[in-house]
């Protein structure tokens, strides 16, 4: 079996997507002003600048802090309530089209997020992907979330978690693809012969350039409510790199257009 392992956050959808939940986090009485902004301006700082290995770190151990004593369905029903509000239209266009051509070409399309799995696993339903790897948060008997990670979706912990559901699915990673706007996703990426780079921050970019990754700009966000037709009869026989290739054609030229 053959699998496409999409990154979330800019890459299938343009922004954080535990971020992207700040607001209704705070309507619903979950996070404060202060916490609420300080949400805002690491979004900026992140769309702006992109996010290393350090500063995923330390906004893992802010979630962590930031969670403690939720109940997990308590924030699993707020954010199926809140989900068309937050995700539409932040849903890349091209990664749904590539996503289509992957489950069209028989691969297992699973996405893989550093965000935890209450927001990734209805964000995924979303855009039509079941499969997933996300950061599991541990909980008490009653379900209130602790202080602590049983899996930390990030860098090795993407590494070790592929590395599982390759074993368990048998799922050859050698004819697999993998998908992602960063280069804390370096080690996942290397773990497939088909890794693409989108919307790459400068270190990935330049990784990309020197080892001759496909190099792909997403920039239409839709929303899933008027969800892009199927596409046209032509692709239908293309290869994923040939649909990959004609996809960033396209947005070249519409930014010269522009």
């Amino acid at each position: 079996m053959q699998a496409a392992f999409f990154d979330l956050d800019k890459t299938v959808i343009a922004k954080s997507s535990t971020l992207a939940f700040g607001k209704p986090f705070y309507k619903a009485g979950f996070v404060g002003k202060r916490a609420l902004m300080k949400m805002g301006f690491a979004q900026l700082f992140y769309v702006i600048f992109g996010a290393d290995e350090d500063q995923l770190e330390r906004a893992r151990d802010q979630m962590l802090m930031l969670t403690s004593g939720w109940h997990r369905a308590e924030i699993e029903q707020l954010v199926e309530q809140t989900i068309d509000e937050v995700a539409d239209p932040i849903v890349y266009a091209e990664a749904l089209t590539l996503i289509d051509q992957h489950k069209r070409d028989g691969r297992k399309v699973i996405i893989v997020s550093a965000s935890p799995e209450q927001i990734v696993r209805p964000l995924g339903r979303h855009i039509g992907v079941t499969d997933f790897i996300a950061t599991k948060v541990k909980t008490d008997a009653a379900g209130f979330f602790l202080n602590e990670l049983e899996l930390y979706a990030m860098g090795e912990g993407k590494v070790d978690a592929i590395n599982e559901l390759a074993e368990r699915e048998d799922i050859d990673l050698a004819e697999s693809y993998a998908y992602s706007d960063s280069a804390t996703d370096l080690p996942m990426m290397e773990m497939v012969g088909h890794p693409v780079a989108v919307n790459p921050d400068k270190e990935l970019r330049k990784v990309a350039e020197e080892r001759e990754w496909p190099i792909l700009e997403f920039e239409r966000q839709v929303s899933l409510r008027t969800r892009i037709p199927t596409p046209n009869p032509w692709w239908s026989g293309a290869t994923v790199a040939g649909v990959a290739a004609a996809a960033a054609a396209a947005i070249l030229l519409r930014k010269r257009d522009l």
